[in-house]
């Protein structure tokens, strides 16, 4: 059943809610990288996502958070998704907050690529142009002389690669365990390995006033994120909604330009342009061929 313009306006404004959320979690993590440890930052964060899963869905799932039936894999797959999100930190902590998006949007495009000799989808031939185009946005944006820290770049393209390894161990998973379970045990994965770490990354003052803050509300703004998200998937299909994630780098380029005064120049936007419209146009001639859409989530990351 096609939703009505209403219910798809409503889905599209909760997407854009949601990318929002994202792209302020990215732009906090960033302020605060240049002043704690990051390996502490993200096990705040875990925490307090797995303390608000606990609170928010507990209740009604219960143990059903708990059962798999691949736990090896779901909990690699948590490791993945920590990994990612550190590699992410240290990114955003060397380059400002829109390329570092923008690299990491590239991650799709693997996807996609891997989808063909691990889970038997085909890739037709315009998925393929879309991947080119990615990537000539990539080279546009990491070009010697951007100004870009060659370690930011590094650690943009493994979180690409690393959110890659996710998303196909995801849509894998997908068969065999719910949701709410995949959900539940990024949480508790996450936070066992940052917390591992603390001992060598513990702040030598603790976060006060707005630091402390920011540090407690990235959870939520995560948490929020995800919400938004589900209910967006609720009002309309996944086809039409996805090309409206990519105006996650709007929403990137535009904070960076508010709290760190950074505005790319001119080949770096180009580039940044390049990946959203190739990512964007085809995910919408995916949805009018009416085939199956990849869905990255980069606020997982």
């Amino acid at each position: 059943m096609k939703p009505t313009p209403t219910r798809a306006a409503l889905g599209i404004s909760l997407v854009l809610g949601a990318v929002l959320m994202f792209a302020a979690q990215d732009t906090t993590s960033k302020h605060l990288s240049l002043v704690l440890p990051i390996p502490f930052i993200l096990w705040a964060r875990y925490v307090v996502n797995f303390m608000l899963i606990i609170i928010t869905f507990g209740p009604r799932h219960g143990l059903a958070m708990v059962k798999t039936d691949r736990t090896g894999l779901v909990m690699l797959r948590g490791v993945a998704l920590a990994l990612s999100s550190m590699c992410a930190v240290f990114a955003l902590h060397h380059m400002p907050v829109a390329e570092t998006t923008a690299i990491i949007y590239l991650a799709p495009f693997g996807v996609m690529m891997l989808s063909g000799p691990l889970l038997g989808e085909r890739v037709r031939l315009v998925g393929w142009i879309a991947t080119g185009l990615g990537f000539i946005g990539l080279l546009l944006i990491t070009r010697p002389g951007s100004g870009l820290s060659q370690w930011g770049i590094v650690f943009g393209i493994c979180t690409a690669i690393g959110t890659m390894i996710y998303h196909v161990m995801s849509r894998l998973l997908a068969r065999t365990e719910t949701t709410m379970a995949l959900l539940f045990h990024a949480c508790w994965v996450g936070a066992v390995m940052f917390a591992a770490m603390l001992p060598w990354n513990w702040p030598s003052a603790m976060p006060q006033g707005l630091d402390a803050v920011l540090l407690i509300g990235m959870g939520f703004l995560a948490m929020l994120g995800h919400s938004m998200f589900t209910a967006a998937y609720r009002e309309a299909p996944i086809s039409l909604l996805m090309p409206i994630n990519y105006a996650q780098l709007i929403f990137a380029a535009l904070l960076g330009w508010l709290i760190f005064n950074h505005i790319p120049d001119g080949l770096t936007m180009a580039g940044i342009i390049i990946v959203a419209a190739s990512g964007a146009g085809n995910a919408i001639w995916t949805h009018f061929s009416r085939l199956p859409v990849q869905v990255i989530e980069p606020e997982e990351v």
